[in-house]
């Protein structure tokens, strides 16, 4: 062995080189993204565009005339067969994108051109990764001018939503006129989830969101043949709403009461039944309540919203200062939940309680419907027959019939 050799030190410039070459490769790879996923969710209320990565997106935006034209430049991204593919991803009937186009701009931007027909007002944010989702760039075109459809208040108070504006703590609603003291009772149905949210996913990949879609529609039909009643949907069709949002729209339609619709999942496939839950200001009635709960007021977050935090919903409820409110929620759920008992087994016979986000209106007595789960085999089978939409559906008009002869005002 020549004298001059050390293992010591050997071993020293062996871990240096190791290193060194370790830092290179992590920030070889930190510079450069990789693009996921895309998707595109057209609707009538706005559009969005999702661009999914393994890290976050660093982008500029600019505007471009004749024709109309968003322009996004993405930084330090590499054009691969993911993102090519979103050119293939516009329906013709998308009221806002009239086609897309990419393009590799340089060594190190992808440009993405959006040419739109008709003037918006761009909303772009990224989210951090959540559940299945990794990074996501956001791209929500909203109309430039706004138009009511059938009274509808969705567009105005999503944009005072994005403003930041419906975070006081008693919004002032005055696109509509007061309620008479004559009118019909206003019913608002919201089916769950939507868009970028799909809801729960059950074992034969059906989806929540278009489950309670279906079956408020069949509830509204139904509704919209009662003598004395009027009906509102929160969505009529795939778009992603920030719970709040929801709310509002309950309470700027004058509800006389609010049902969000859903069809949950539990950890345990074995989980059945239907369910009705109202508010909670003092934790869930179940550890099944608390869960749900917790998987609900995600919705935000795995749908995509540009601000956190909400004062209004966290403002302990408004503690609730409505007791009559509360009182009605209870009475309303009770109703539904006796009338849901003869066509499917209960999960629980009781209303449960818990701090459901989308029940916060302190002013319209809320409930949330668990038809039932679809994380159970049986349960999602009957979920996709229209015969077990239909009775679910006359289960809870028949509840909410009964509710409005009982109901204290």
């Amino acid at each position: 062995m020549p004298a001059s050799f050390d293992p010591t030190r050997r071993l020293l410039i062996k871990g240096i080189a190791a290193a060194c070459l370790l830092s290179v490769t992590r920030v070889g790879f930190a510079a450069t993204a990789q693009m996921a996923a895309v998707r595109v969710w057209p609707s009538s209320t706005y559009t969005r565009i999702t661009l999914e990565s393994n890290i976050p997106l660093s982008y500029k935006q600019f505007t471009l005339p004749s024709p109309n034209r968003l322009v996004i430049d993405i930084d330090d991204l590499s054009l691969n067969s993911t993102f090519r593919n979103i050119t293939s991803l516009v329906q013709p009937n998308d009221p806002y994108i009239k086609q897309l186009r990419v393009g590799q701009f340089d060594n190190k931007t992808v440009r993405l051109v959006i040419e739109l027909k008709q003037d918006v007002k761009p909303n772009l944010f990224t989210l951090s990764p959540i559940a299945e989702f990794k990074n996501r760039l956001v791209i929500d075109l909203y109309p430039a001018t706004q138009t009511a459809i059938d009274d509808d208040p969705l567009l105005a108070l999503l944009e005072d939503f994005n403003k930041g504006q419906l975070d006081d703590e008693d919004p002032v609603i005055t696109a509509i006129p007061p309620k008479k003291a004559d009118d019909k009772v206003v019913i608002v149905l919201d089916p769950g989830h939507g868009g970028e949210d799909p809801g729960a996913v059950g074992y034969y990949k059906t989806r929540e969101k278009d489950i309670v879609l279906q079956i408020a529609r069949r509830l509204r039909d139904l509704i919209r043949k009662e003598k004395g009643l009027t009906v509102h949907l929160t969505r009529n069709e795939d778009v992603f709403l920030p719970l709040r949002v929801r709310v509002e729209k309950a309470r700027a339609l004058h509800a006389d009461l609010f049902i969000s619709i859903h069809a949950d999942a539990f950890t345990k496939r074995s989980a059945k039944g239907s369910s009705v839950f109202a508010l909670s200001a003092k934790g869930a009635s179940s550890t099944a309540a608390s869960y749900l709960a917790q998987t609900q007021n995600e919705a935000d977050e795995i749908g995509g919203v540009s601000r956190s935090g909400d004062r209004y919903l966290d403002h302990t409820i408004l503690d609730l200062v409505q007791t009559t409110t509360k009182s009605n929620s209870l009475l309303l759920g009770r109703e539904i939940l006796s009338k849901m008992q003869y066509v499917n087994t209960l999960h629980k016979a009781q209303v449960e309680t818990a701090g459901f986000a989308v029940l916060k209106a302190p002013d319209v007595p809320s409930v949330l419907v668990e038809t039932a789960f679809i994380s159970n085999l049986n349960e999602e089978k009957k979920l996709k027959t229209a015969n077990f939409q239909n009775q679910i559906a006359k289960a809870m008009l028949d509840g909410i019939k009964s509710y409005v002869k009982l109901r204290k005002n």
